[in-house]
């Protein structure tokens, strides 16, 4: 009898993992992000990327006029080069608003912004999103649902499980100056079909020093993974392993979990 039902149970998990899976999740898997659309994002992080072959996806938004420097951030201009240089431009909305606080009229408002934007620019679509400031609730999946994103990016410091996070509720590692030993290590959890996924902000990040990522340090990890034969990926491209409806399907969203860092 116990047999049976293992059996049973082992057939049981296959048949959700061909539903949720396209293909299986290889070892050393990590997705690359960047918030926020700071200048050095263009002029550091790109051309770094672009040295090591690897893939990444850059949530942008627009920072209200009390951020003192514009040209801190970048311009629309550079944000369609980081498209041109094959990079994913995804949706962070117009002004790095709280979205779990939003009705939905305004949470469409500030998709929207940002999707006529791209579009005006011969960007693709954005069909990704990431919680600024890592607020979330419920009824921003449904939103995010009724607008037809594909996945949206959290924090917590853990890695990405496809098999139990929900595609709304994906959590990343955020680096900042002080966290190279925990960022290091996080590399050594993508394996067994999970991925990990770092959230970057600026490079140095001179408004958020929170956040502050040291260039020399983003070049550390990138050097890292690519002598240790990972592959980097945008968060797009995670569409080449996941069947992101039938996870939606399967996978209930569980708010219990860390979200935020």
């Amino acid at each position: 009898m116990k047999i049976t039902l293992l059996f049973c149970l082992i057939l049981f998990t296959h048949h959700i993992q061909a539903q949720i899976l396209k293909q299986p999740i290889p070892d050393k898997l990590v997705v690359l992000t960047f918030d926020d659309a700071p200048a050095s994002q263009y002029s550091v992080a790109a051309p770094l990327l672009k040295k090591y072959g690897f893939g990444a996806t850059f949530f942008v938004c627009e920072f209200q006029p009390n951020y003192s420097d514009s040209t801190l951030y970048m311009n629309w201009r550079q944000i369609a080069e980081l498209h041109k240089m094959g990079f994913e431009i995804a949706n962070h909305t117009h002004t790095h608003a709280n979205v779990s606080k939003l009705s939905q009229t305004e949470f469409n408002y500030q998709l929207n912004y940002i999707e006529a934007k791209c579009d005006s620019l011969g960007i693709p679509l954005p069909k990704n999103f990431a919680y600024p400031g890592y607020g979330l609730n419920p009824q921003s999946l449904d939103f995010l649902q009724k607008k037809g994103y594909v996945f949206a990016r959290a924090g917590g410091s853990r890695s990405y499980d496809p098999m139990k996070d929900h595609p709304y509720l994906i959590p990343s590692w955020a680096t900042e100056e002080t966290n190279k030993k925990t960022i290091l290590a996080s590399f050594d959890e993508a394996k067994d079909g999970k991925v990990v996924i770092l959230t970057i902000h600026g490079l140095p990040d001179l408004e958020h020093p929170w956040v502050n990522t040291p260039p020399e340090l983003l070049e550390e990890y990138l050097t890292y993974l690519s002598e240790n034969d990972f592959t980097v990926i945008s968060l797009k491209e995670l569409e080449e392993y996941i069947n992101v409806e039938n996870a939606k399907k399967a996978i209930s969203p569980d708010f219990g979990k860390k979200l935020s860092n």
